[in-house]
């Protein structure tokens, strides 16, 4: 740990210097102390008064240290940002989906949303697989056109 000291005299140090360049000089000098002493220091605090010890422990904790004082963290998950650009997506997808026909999207609910295979959506349907399949290609390039334009 370091040991806290006096914040140097920069007057004498670099006389040619002007007050900004001496007063940035110090903030930055006490900044590092404040970094390298006051938040990993431990310290006494006696009272002669009260005839007690008070520790003051540091403000740098490990993580060790707050799971064992069961401090619960935050989850990690979606930021803000990424929230709204994945609702912006799911908005600007709906939109590209509500602009297909009854059909088109007829097929776009039973292979993305009910989860049925191209087999499966052409055997209820009534028609080829190989129908099915190019059928889906034509609808994802019409709504990826749609969508470059949103």
């Amino acid at each position: 740990m370091a040991k806290a000291y006096r914040i140097p005299d920069y007057k004498k140090m670099y006389p040619e210097v002007g007050e900004d360049v001496i007063a940035v000089l110090k903030n930055t000098e006490r900044k590092m102390q404040y970094q390298e002493y006051d938040l990993k220091t431990e310290r006494t605090v006696i009272s002669r008064e009260n005839q007690s010890v008070t520790v003051i422990p540091s403000r740098e904790d490990s993580y060790e240290r707050l799971l064992e004082q069961e401090v619960q963290f935050v989850e990690e998950g979606e930021s803000v940002e990424e929230t709204v650009f994945r609702r912006l997506r799911y908005e600007q997808l709906h939109k590209a989906i509500s602009l297909l026909s009854d059909d088109e999207r007829e097929l776009v609910d039973r292979l993305f949303f009910q989860g049925q295979t191209e087999r499966e959506a052409a055997a209820e349907m009534g028609i080829y697989r190989n129908a099915i399949h190019k059928r889906k290609n034509r609808i994802l390039k019409k709504l990826k056109n749609f969508l470059e334009k949103f």
